[in-house]
């Protein structure tokens, strides 16, 4: 089972849940429910599995029952982290039936769209479990939602790369192009930024890569590079510096890339195209 991680500050998942509650319920509020449900009618409502995966996204729906009725009881039978198959109840939830009935598809958004990256991220780990290598996300995220995003990737057992652009150097082919070569790219880079801060370099061929390793770097990005590439690659690095594979990257090809050796396996699509875990709300 993945170790769940420590969830994103309270006060980001409290935010961005307040967005999506305000944009949701607008002016008006849930005109169904108000025509409908007695204002003093309580409930109590399951978050039921519907297929199998990996939950993450938990603190998201407390933050969305709460906000509309902060005495809305939620008890968590599978928490973050945990495995869930089809029919296993992983919360249950009781209070005001206008709070649950108006936050319902909020917190199923978060919940469903996390709890599909967690368990996204869980099979690919699981399918390079053999090897050496760790999967990485990218910051190819949806705006507004990258803390929460790079949890659920902690959560499915991967790793997470750089959260924004200040975190570290990783020059790309266009930094390469305007620079005027691998070389002057890493040298600019390194009398720019200070001591603590790491350089990774994009290399698309084994002539960028001697280039980079010549000048020295802490990682290199070998993009796109076929299985027999990356053998090559990781035999020229020897442990010179870290080696990151990016591009391609499926439940199905991950083996025998992360069988080249490599340290790293990036994929963007785990958090910009996951496929939401299918996550229902009954009521009682």
């Amino acid at each position: 089972m993945p170790q769940a991680s420590a969830p994103p500050p309270y006060f980001l998942i409290r935010n961005v849940v307040a967005a999506a509650l305000a944009e949701d319920l607008g002016e008006a509020g849930d005109i169904t429910s108000a025509a409908i449900v007695p204002v003093s009618h309580r409930l109590r409502a399951f978050l039921i599995a519907r297929e199998e995966g990996i939950v993450a996204g938990l603190a998201c729906v407390e933050a969305a029952f709460t906000a509309l009725d902060p005495a809305t009881r939620i008890d968590i039978t599978i928490g973050d982290g945990g495995r869930v198959s089809a029919g296993d109840v992983i919360a249950t939830i009781e209070g005001s039936a206008h709070a649950i009935l108006g936050a319902e598809r909020i917190a199923l958004n978060f919940l469903c769209h996390l709890s599909g990256i967690a368990s996204l991220a869980h099979t690919i780990v699981t399918a390079i479990a053999h090897t050496r290598a760790h999967l990485v996300c990218t910051r190819k995220t949806l705006p507004g939602l990258r803390a929460l995003q790079k949890y659920a990737v902690r959560v499915g057992g991967a790793h997470n790369h750089r959260f924004g652009l200040g975190d570290a150097v990783l020059i790309k082919d266009n930094h390469v192009a305007i620079a005027g070569s691998v070389t002057e790219a890493i040298q600019r880079a390194r009398a720019g930024v200070g001591h603590m801060v790491k350089i990774e370099c994009e290399v698309e061929t084994l002539a960028e890569l001697d280039e980079a390793l010549t000048v020295g770097v802490d990682a290199v990005l070998l993009d796109n590079m076929s299985p027999p590439h990356l053998r090559e690659a990781v035999q020229l690095i020897r442990g010179r510096a870290l080696s990151e594979a990016s591009g391609r990257i499926t439940p199905k090809t991950a083996p025998e890339i992360a069988e080249t050796g490599v340290d790293l396996i990036s994929a963007g699509w785990i958090t910009h195209s996951p496929q939401a875990l299918d996550i229902g709300l009954d009521v009682v």
